[in-house]
């Protein structure tokens, strides 16, 4: 069950870059800096399927996700072009979710490749009838944070992140979710005009607050304001409303007028720079753990991947048994040196903890597999049970 939503000083949104494509670069290294879209079954001829990730190499030529997978290879034929693997990109987010976890601020996860994290709990109510209410009364446990301290301890956020997961994220730093989530894509494309605003300057982090938002802002089209979609934008461009500077001036009444009372309230304080400043963190269990290894010599042997398949399996087993936990099913994914990636699993007969129970279903999918190409990577995967199982 959900904790209480409580309103913190500082907002930090972490945002992980390219994460599906990073992922598959962690499994395959051999694929940084090469063009790579991830969607659908990975066959960029199929139809009704879209990209779910593009890498900074594809996106340059105007890849982006959401695209048609056959859009996409129009544009760059000769892409590296990837299944979406749910699975194990359940488990590399969890590894973060737990990474930011470890700092004891309370996080409130978005999905795979974001969360929040509150620093700092406040003991006063901000209104969103007011974007200049000013927080109060400092919850006396907490730690205080000013502009430099909470600079670092972004930084120490984007490299724990790393070392633990090896995957890189960018960090948005402000007093409410809406401005530090505008915060992280200055913090992904510093211009020269907002890395002069910055009120510090870190790799890959920036903290947009009331000191440069009115000058990073003021001229932009209200399209920027993060919530503001096409339609609500081509409204207010039909009543001579493009900039934010000019939906500052436009009176309240008639955004309540055009809009209704809940959005025109709401563009009204998001245009100022105020929004949500409140954390939900929920209860975290992981759901998997996998384990996937890209070796140095393409295997051709049943044999030898029966072994490096057991072994992924012993490492893993040993994670389980440490948390207490249980098996109910296994997969198996296997990638060959064409980049076909599949991925079939097993429910077990009954859960367990017992690696021999575990390795001969193991052994089972694996045979399963009619394997054509030499194969460059091997994956196995545990699904656990959780409480609500139980």
């Amino acid at each position: 069950m959900a904790e209480t939503p409580r309103r913190y000083r500082w907002l930090i949104h972490v945002d992980l870059d390219q994460f599906q494509v990073s992922v598959e670069r962690l499994r395959s290294p051999e694929l940084v800096g090469v063009p790579v879209i991830v969607g659908g079954n990975g066959d960029p001829t199929e139809a009704r399927k879209v990209v779910t990730c593009a890498s900074y190499e594809a996106r340059d030529v105007g890849v982006r996700a959401g695209m048609p997978l056959r859009a996409a290879y129009r544009k760059m034929p000769d892409a590296v072009y990837l299944p979406l693997d749910v699975p194990a990109y359940d488990v590399a987010s969890a590894d973060v979710m737990n990474a930011l976890r470890q700092f004891g601020h309370p996080v409130e996860v978005w999905g795979w490749d974001e969360a929040y994290m509150g620093v700092q709990a406040v003991g006063g109510m901000r209104s969103h009838d007011n974007a200049d209410a000013q927080a109060v009364a400092s919850d006396a446990s907490a730690d205080s944070y000013d502009r430099v301290t909470i600079g670092t301890l972004a930084e120490r956020i984007r490299a724990v992140v790393f070392e633990s997961t090896g995957l890189r994220c960018s960090i948005g730093v402000s007093d409410n979710k809406q401005r530090a989530k505008m915060a992280t894509g200055f913090a992904k494309k510093p211009d020269p005009e907002s890395a002069a605003l910055a009120p510090f300057r870190i790799e890959r982090v920036f903290e947009l607050d009331e000191q440069n938002w009115l000058p990073l802002m003021g001229d932009r089209p209200c399209r920027d304001l993060w919530s503001v979609g096409p339609k609500t934008a081509a409204k207010l461009t039909a009543r001579g409303v493009d900039t934010v500077h000019q939906l500052i001036a436009t009176p309240r009444e008639d955004l309540i007028e055009t809009f209704g009372p809940h959005q025109g309230n709401w563009l009204y304080v998001l245009c100022r720079g105020g929004g949500d400043s409140t954390i939900t963190p929920e209860p975290w269990l992981a759901r998997s753990h996998s384990k996937s290894r890209t070796y140095p010599v393409d295997m051709t042997d049943l044999d030898e991947m029966l072994s490096a398949a057991r072994e992924l399996t012993a490492e893993l087993v040993d994670q389980v048994l440490a948390e207490r936990r249980e098996v109910f099913r296994v997969a198996v994914t296997v990638r060959t040196t064409t980049f076909c990636t599949r991925t079939k699993s097993r429910k077990l007969p009954a859960p367990t903890i017992r690696y021999d129970d575990i390795v001969p279903v193991i052994d089972g999918l694996l045979g399963d597999f009619e394997i054509d190409r030499p194969v460059r990577l091997l994956g196995v995967r545990c699904d656990l049970v959780t409480p609500e199982d139980e």
